[in-house]
């Protein structure tokens, strides 16, 4: 695994102890106090800890979080603390749940949403945590109270499929570099109750560590209760010359996100939903064992090997174009004069809804006289193994008398899925829920039908990484990686959805770090990435048969891959300042091109929609930080300008966009990617008031986004937003310590993401004129979260 490590090295002057230290007095020489250098941290250059180098000499921007970084609002949280303290870093709610958010580093995405293109590499442990099937990030599936440190890299090739944008490796801990225990109990605004407990030990060579978390909370919106149970334990042992792991994570949680809300029902209510009830339940383990060992001064070994199993079951309530036909009021089409619906027995569906609620309200009962509103309910089931194995090698012999580290490995990351899913007609109710029939759409011509599916996906990489010290300020590094991919779909109902594909690449990356004076540092490098299209992609992919937006598959034309191209350089430090205050700063810029990009496009059937490779896109822009810390106060600021543009001309479907022309948008280049801002401002700093009373503040600027569904940029962007967090913590007893969180200070009215809703499909009681089809993901209002964390030990 990538790990961070601090060491402060401890050396006396060679004088006291070598030649010239024999002609000191005794007394001289015992009262000499040794030289302490300063700290080193260091990252390594492959996913799996062994090649560790000074973050100072890799050519790519970093970013290390780690103790009170990873918790910056009291509470342990990863995707949290990676927005609060990382410009680049933004977090788009597209499904409304806390939990689930749309993570983007550089304008690449690490989302639980299969339908997302994910550009992000993402480790645990040192082991591939980016989802076989749709190679997604479950961020609820991390025990975020187990985080010992994370690091955030610009784009590696050693890190395999997805790093496109960069790769974020997360270490756990485990006993050796945690001990004792803590409980952790919080309540607050929205009905959260939330408890957490970790203990760790070692005993002689043997280290333990345990972490459990629960959380329960109604959600500041309507219909949108979470549910958290997880679990991760950790034992080790460690000898003279190596380290071994064996660990577990578990997770059983249910989420709600209902996504966007239409703007007019904003403006009544901003806790109102368009469609409920969405929701997510995953059941998640995962087992792995990993270990390190000295084979030689110079040289060693490390591996890993982990499997996992996810059971998903998601369901989501659509708009649908269903209306009785007007040839036959008895019975249902696709639209009044099209296709006529289908069951699965290939039996027309029979009009259902003409006794309608809606019949009883003067604003709609004319609309729906002869029966209606009609809705869907698109229900997944994913069960996927996931299981895969490293080995790598790592050198740190001289070459040619100077430093070295060279690392060279191996690995596989295997998956194997079963996929089924349907789509219900039902009723839509007058807040908008869904009442079931139990009839299941099972159109002929494909365009919309139940689904049963296995895929397997074989993913090998063989990569390299060597880092020569050229000159004592001089530092080459040279890597690259091959990587295979083999997937294969087999149908498991006759639907022809079979399928094999193969996609393989080389991709090799250099760049060069020069210290230009003994605490700053320059450095610029070049990298390739490249990321297979996933089997929820290959499995949707067809315009004629698309399918839901909670992505099932009923097509297998073929995608490219995407190849992703970046060069970086820049400029970073530190500095001692006020005597005791350490100062560390940053400065870059990038620029990614890659060829070949996959969208999730709309198709022209309300609510469905098809992977598509739409040529190129680029993005590109400037990263700038500082931080000052001291024993007593810390401060930071953190600055990201993106532009993020698509680099081809294509023609997209956008059927609810107000400005398409006859439902389609024309791209071209240089218009902007929907869902990036192209500013974000980060800050915040807490003081020791005194040796019991610790206070602090975060925020963020975040400039506006293009709607998704709008990225031919007609329509404006979302309003740019500040968000500002306070902390406070006061220590009762050393072992005691209550604290309080305000989010959302001055209860910003803001959006995170933003899309186009079919306000003319689903009637809205407190809107009952609604047609502007603009749908926004509103942020939380303010809140207070209070709790209390004990030691034990």
């Amino acid at each position: 695994m990538r790990t961070v490590r601090k060491s402060k090295l401890r050396v006396v002057v060679a004088c006291a102890f070598g030649p010239c230290g024999a002609l000191l007095p005794a007394t001289a020489r015992a009262q000499q106090a040794p030289v302490v250098l300063p700290e080193v941290e260091v990252i390594s250059t492959t996913p799996v800890q062994g090649g560790e180098i000074a973050r100072e000499k890799v050519p790519a921007a970093n970013y290390v979080l780690s103790g009170e970084e990873l918790r910056p609002n009291e509470v342990p949280n990863v995707t949290e603390a990676l927005e609060t303290r990382i410009g680049g870093v933004s977090l788009n709610q597209a499904q409304g749940n806390p939990f689930q958010p749309n993570l983007t580093y550089r304008g690449f995405e690490a989302s639980p949403l299969a339908g997302n293109p994910q550009g992000l590499a993402v480790y645990v442990n040192g082991a591939r945590f980016n989802q076989p099937f749709g190679d997604t990030v479950n961020w609820d599936l991390i025990p975020s109270i187990a985080i010992h440190r994370m690091v955030l890299e610009g784009s590696n090739p050693a890190f395999g499929l997805n790093a496109l944008g960069g790769s974020l490796s997360v270490e756990l801990k485990n006993g050796f570099n945690y001990q004792g225990a803590e409980l952790e109990v919080l309540g607050g605004s929205f009905g959260r109750i939330m408890g957490s407990l970790q203990y760790g030990r070692q005993i002689d060579n043997v280290g333990v560590y345990v972490a459990m978390t629960g959380l329960k909370e109604n959600g500041w919106r309507q219909f949108s209760p979470s549910q958290l149970a997880q679990f991760y334990g950790d034992i080790g042992w460690r000898g003279s010359r190596g380290e071994v792991h064996f660990n577990v994570i578990g997770a059983s949680n249910s989420l709600a996100g209902n996504g966007t809300t239409p703007v007019e029902l904003l403006a009544v209510d901003r806790t109102a939903v368009f469609t409920h009830a969405d929701q997510t339940h995953n059941n998640y383990a995962r087992l792995q064992l990993s270990g390190t060992f000295e084979l030689t001064d110079t040289w060693s070994l490390q591996g890993n090997a982990y499997y996992s199993r996810l059971a998903q079951r998601t369901k989501n309530p659509d708009a649908t174009e269903a209306a009785p036909c007007e040839a036959d009021l008895t019975i249902l089409c696709l639209e009044a004069d099209g296709p006529q619906l289908r069951a699965r027995n290939g039996n027309p569906i029979p009009n259902f809804n003409t006794a309608s609620p809606y019949l009883l309200i003067p604003e709609f009962a004319a609309r729906f006289a002869d029966g209606g509103p009609y809705a869907v309910l698109n229900r997944t089931a994913t069960d996927t193994n996931g299981y895969g194995a490293t080995l790598q090698a790592a050198s740190k012999a001289e070459i040619f008398g100077r430093p070295n580290r060279f690392v060279a490995g191996a690995s596989f990351d295997g998956g194997s899925t079963r996929f089924a899913a349907s789509t219900e007609i039902g009723a839509l109710t007058l807040d908008r829920g869904f009442a079931g029939t139990g009839i299941i759409i099972d159109q002929p011509d494909g365009s919309i039908t139940p689904v049963d599916v296995r895929t397997q996906n074989a993913y090998y990489g063989l990569y390299f990484s060597n880092v020569l010290d050229v000159t004592e300020q001089l530092s080459a590094t040279v890597g690259g990686r091959f990587n295979l991919a083999h997937i294969s779909l087999r149908d498991q109902i006759g639907t022809a959805l079979n399928g094999d594909h193969t996609f393989s690449r080389f991709n090799p990356g250099a760049g060069l770090a020069f210290k230009l004076a003994p605490e700053v540092s320059v450095y610029a490098g070049y990298s390739e990435a490249n990321r297979a299209p996933t089997p929820a992609e290959l499995s949707c992919a067809d315009p004629a048969t698309p399918c839901s937006l909670t992505n099932f598959f009923v097509g297998d034309p073929p995608l490219n891959q995407v190849v992703a191209r970046t060069i970086e350089a820049g400029f970073r430090g530190r500095f001692t300042a006020f005597g005791d205050a350490t100062v560390r700063w940053n400065a870059g810029v990038f620029r990614t091109q890659t060829e070949d990009d996959i969208m999730f496009v709309s198709s022209a059937i309300i609510g469905r929609a098809f992977f598509q490779n739409i040529g190129a896109t680029r993005r590109q822009g400037i990263e700038a930080g500082a931080s000052i810390r001291t024993a007593r106060w810390n401060a930071f600021v953190d600055y990201a300008f993106l532009d993020a543009t698509f680099q081809s001309s294509f023609t997209l479907n956008s059927p609810n966009n107000p400005l398409a022309d006859d439902g389609r948008i024309f791209v071209t280049p240089g218009d902007v990617l929907p869902g990036v801002p192209a500013h974000s401002l980060k800050f915040g700093a807490s003081y020791m008031v005194t040796e019991a009373w610790k206070v602090g503040f975060n925020g963020r600027f975040v400039s506006g986004k293009f709607l998704v569904g709008d990225e031919s940029n007609l329509n404006p962007r979302t309003d740019p937003y500040v968000l500002v967090n306070l902390n406070t913590s006061y220590a009762l007893s050393p072992n005691a310590t209550v604290f309080a969180v305000v989010e959302n200070l001055f209860d910003a009215k803001y959006a995170s993401f933003g899309t186009f809703s079919p306000v003319s499909e689903v009637p809205i009681l407190q809107v009952p004129g609604a047609s502007n089809p603009r749908s926004l993901s509103p942020g939380a209002p303010l809140a207070l979260y209070g709790g209390v964390r004990v030691k034990l030990n």
